[in-house]
């Protein structure tokens, strides 16, 4: 249900408490302590059947007795939490926190039983076995938290409430509030996806915190987490990383996808930051509640200790860090007032003598240096100068640049090893990010510049493939569909080449022999034109013919084949008995002298669906264990970041007198893996090991595709935890003319056409499309129309057959309920008029039904003649705005019977289309 219903929780104003005892420990009690604490101003009733008052607030035997209607039911009963929310639910509230635990799990268990009836009624649940609910703007604690949170500008959700009630402890001491705390526990209604879309929308939240353990629905905190990371900044912290190991599976590539790798790749394709602890999850929240993030990667350190600086050095370049080169002015002046002997580079080391005004006539140098993105102040006490003395000296010159607005605004971090709480208060109430060594001040650092690296990727435009790559998926899903209808679990060699032809991706010529006589026929034309021969046993029960000996290389004569094809189907008949032989494949061998051997396939994980995995290749490549994982689909950038974060990618560029493989062969073989497995969802591992690449391309050497009917579908759509394009909406649109155009759905690397389309639409257009003037269009404007979670949103974008350029766009974007949707619609200027608009609004709307919304809403401009006459004989209800009078609220019922506007051959298909 997403964030429906949420702000009534989350800004409650009356709140019943249900269960709890006179004991002082009793979690109702406790929970009303914190209630009366947080200053909350709204009415409070307890309901206890068993005890006339808890912690002196008299009570009531049940909901109904209250004189109220409560928005938030805090249950901490230990037993009937189905009865107390049925009750609730049919009073009215809007709903409840369960802190009780034990509730059980699946059908039939009471937690099943209380969802069930809160989603008749939609009424939210969060919980059970959860902490509780804390909104300091809000004077809002209805928890059994140990402290009162303060407000500030971050959230957190944690599946944990041992974890909220630490970040709660540790924010206490450093002076950060919080937006609002929210623990979980076990999820049963409101998860982390709702959370996530209701504080991304939070004008109060900065930040977003989680601790997680585990995601039930990878398509929906998928969508949440693409959304929220794409306006603030969210930092995840995952337990239970060691204790999920790599599975047994059919392919090397199933070995090598273990869960936590599998939340990685989610997490890194969200655009989250991921961190390992809590201490790093406070590193963090220490520089995000205060709103600081680096302009780059560059660090300025400045300190009273060389070795110390040094130290920082170290591990800002251990992290990918950049020390900062300081310009020739920065150390022209730095020469003027640091005695003889300072570094006269980065760090700054300016002696142990170093007194508060020596320290600010660096720091402001430092600051000013345009070569520097942040300054790390660091501090080892000494008999000189106190530290107490420089680290107030620090803050006061932050808060004089501050104050005067300076150009240069770069980040400033304070290390002061060893110290005490007097010192850490002078930057709290400077608001300097502080830390107890320079260790952590660089890894927090770091953690910024991920974060900023993150948001750039997640906007960048990537390079389009359309034009290179069309595959034959209707021939791929023959081969895939044939061999289920055999009951095979594994293609068979001939297969897989068939397969590979389909989506383009080069393979070595394989044949399939029956016998070793026939092996040395089929060899026969190879051997003629000089190639050697490659024998390998074929048997479907044989995972890796390596495994039993069942590769022989080498062959250069039709005997030596024929022994070849006798010996590894002996072989492999003693090693495995129970294997039935299909007999051996027949391979010229490929010899390429500096050929690099590469992994690439499709693993099934039992959360997120496909994922991609990508390494160095060969027999030993479980030993090795330089891979990479990413979640379909791909695009080019994706598949070369992908690379990017293997050891083995430092070897394709070239070495040496190794010529380099060409920079987007690679690449694209990985997107159209990706595509496959968005196609066909009936591949269930799939593995090329080894993939030869050299300056020549790619040629696949081994590969082996493990088949089955799909079991788990998202939405009714494919099983990819990212909605992958929906190239089945592609076609053509016919006009009041007679005349057609191409309509297809808007890819990521549209930018560079609806940047140009812009140009050709006026300003009054314009103003009439976005309620006012528009005068520039960036890159992160265009970005987020074009970048499309396609399971939230949807634009199609008309072209002209011949030209290829943009004609116009209609787009929709859901609610959290996946039930109403906004649309929009925009047409180059000097086409208005010829009917585009009407084809493009009767397809949205086809489209909108088949998704199964229930209504399509928009606001129309009143003087936007034209499109509210359209929408009126669309079907639309139009209606004045109650808020605005210049504007129109216009709705479809897309349920509405007799509104046929739109059938169901609005979109042309191509006869011949590939997908």
């Amino acid at each position: 249900m997403s964030t429906y219903g949420l702000e009534r929780l989350f800004s409650p104003r009356s709140i019943a408490i249900v269960g709890g005892s006179p004991r002082p420990s009793s979690l109702g009690a406790a929970v009303l302590r914190n209630i009366k604490a947080s200053g909350f101003t709204g009415r409070v009733g307890v309901v206890n059947r068993n005890y006339a008052d808890v912690d002196g607030a008299p009570t009531v035997p049940d909901l109904k007795s209250l004189s109220f209607v409560p928005d938030l039911v805090v249950i901490s009963a230990p037993a009937a939490v189905p009865e107390i929310v049925a009750e609730a639910a049919s009073a009215g509230v809007a709903g409840a926190a369960i802190l009780s635990a034990g509730l059980g799990h699946g059908a039939g268990s009471l937690a099943e039983t209380a969802g069930q009836t809160a989603r008749r009624h939609g009424m939210r649940l969060i919980g059970p076995n959860c902490l509780g609910v804390m909104v300091p703007r809000a004077k809002l604690n209805a928890s059994f938290a140990s402290h009162q949170p303060s407000d500030g500008h971050i959230a957190l959700i944690s599946q944990s409430g041992a974890v909220a009630s630490a970040m709660i402890e540790w924010a206490a001491e450093r002076r950060l509030g919080f937006s609002g705390i929210a623990s979980i526990g076990d999820q049963l209604d409101v998860d982390v996806a709702d959370l996530l879309d209701y504080f991304a929308l939070d004008d109060h939240t900065r930040a977003i915190l989680l601790y997680i353990e585990a995601i039930k629905d990878a398509r929906k905190f998928m969508s949440a987490a693409r959304a929220a990371a794409r306006v603030k900044p969210v930092v995840v912290v995952k337990s239970g990383r060691m204790a999920q190991g790599a599975k047994a599976a059919a392919t090397h590539t199933g070995a090598l996808a273990g869960a936590d790798a599998v939340y990685d790749a989610a997490f890194r394709r969200a655009g989250m930051l991921r961190v390992y602890d809590l201490r790093q999850l406070f590193d963090c929240a220490e520089l995000l509640g205060r709103g600081f993030v680096p302009r780059g990667n560059r660090l300025a350190i400045l300190t009273n200790g060389g070795g110390l600086g040094i130290l920082a050095t170290d591990r800002l370049a251990e992290l990918g860090g950049v020390p900062a080169t300081l310009t020739a002015e920065t150390i022209a002046q730095l020469d003027k007032v640091l005695p003889p002997g300072w570094s006269c580079a980065n760090p700054v080391d300016i002696a142990g003598d170093a007194d508060a005004d020596r320290y600010v006539v660096a720091l402001n140098a430092l600051l000013d240096d345009a070569n520097s993105d942040a300054v790390l102040v660091a501090n080892v006490e000494t008999a000189v100068a106190p530290a107490e003395g420089i680290a107030e000296a620090v803050a006061q010159c932050v808060r004089d640049r501050r104050t005067k607005r300076s150009a240069v605004a770069a980040l400033v971090l304070a290390a002061w090893v060893g110290a005490d709480e007097r010192t850490g208060a002078i930057f709290e109430a400077a608001r300097i990010p502080h830390f107890p060594t320079e260790d952590d001040a660089v890894r927090a650092f770091m953690y910024l510049v991920r974060y900023r690296e993150a948001s750039t990727a997640l906007a960048a435009t990537p390079p389009g493939v359309a034009s290179v790559f069309t595959p034959e998926t209707a021939a791929a899903r023959h081969v895939v569909v044939n061999a289920l209808s055999e009951g095979r679990a594994w293609l068979d060699p001939a297969e897989i080449v068939a397969l590979f032809a389909a989506y383009h991706i080069p393979i070595v010529t394989t044949l399939v022999a029956d016998s070793p006589e026939d092996a040395a026929e089929k060899a026969a034309p190879f051997l003629a034109e000089g190639h050697a021969i490659v024998v390998r046993v074929f048997s479907r029960d044989i995972r890796h013919a390596s495994d039993v000996g069942g590769v022989i290389l080498d062959l250069r004569t039709k005997d030596s084949v024929v022994e070849a094809a006798r010996t590894v189907m002996a072989r492999a008949r003693s090693a495995r008995p129970d294997a039935i032989l299909q007999g051996v494949t027949i391979q010229p061998m490929i010899v390429r002298r500096a050929a690099r051997e590469l992994i690439l396939g499709i693993a099934e994980d039992p959360t997120f669906g496909p994922v991609i995995v990508f390494g160095r290749g060969g027999p030993a490549v479980e030993v090795i264990n330089d891979k990479a994982l990413a979640l379909p689909p791909l695009d080019m950038n994706l598949a070369h970041e992908l690379i990017g974060r293997t050891r083995v990618s430092r070897l394709l560029g070239g070495y040496g007198d190794v010529p380099a493989v060409p920079a987007d062969v690679v690449p694209l073989t990985l997107v159209k893996l990706a595509q496959m497995a968005a196609d066909i969802p009936e591949i269930r591992e799939f593995d090329i090991n080894p993939l030869l690449a050299d300056e020549t391309g790619v040629t696949a050497v081994d590969a082996r595709v493990a088949i089955r009917k799909p079991t788990r579908l998202f939405a009714g759509h494919t099983r990819l935890a990212v909605r992958p394009y929906p190239s089945q909406w592609e076609g053509e649109l016919a006009l009041r003319d007679g005349s057609r155009v191409t309509v297809r759905p808007m890819r990521p690397e549209d930018e560079p056409m609806v940047s140009d389309f812009f140009t050709r639409v006026t300003a009054e257009d314009l103003r009439l499309r976005f309620f006012h003037a528009m005068k520039e269009f960036t890159h992160e404007f265009i970005a987020r129309l074009t970048q499309l979670d396609y399971a939230r949103a949807m634009a199609f974008v008309a072209l002209d057959p011949n030209t290829g350029e943009m004609m116009g766009a209609v787009r929709l974007h859901s609610d959290s309920l996946y039930e109403n949707a906004e649309y929009a619609i925009l047409l180059q200027s000097d086409l208005k008029g010829k009917g585009l608009g009407w084809a493009l609004m009767q397809l949205l709307i086809h489209y909108a039904r088949s998704e199964g919304l229930k209504r399509l809403s928009g606001q129309v401009l009143t003087e936007n003649t034209t499109m509210i006459g359209m929408c009126r004989d669309l079907g639309f209800t139009v209606t004045m705005d109650p808020d605005d009078h210049s504007i129109v609220d216009v709705v479809l019922d897309l349920d509405r019977s007799g509104v046929d506007a739109v059938g169901a051959d609005i979109l042309i298909r191509p006869a011949a289309a590939g997908r």
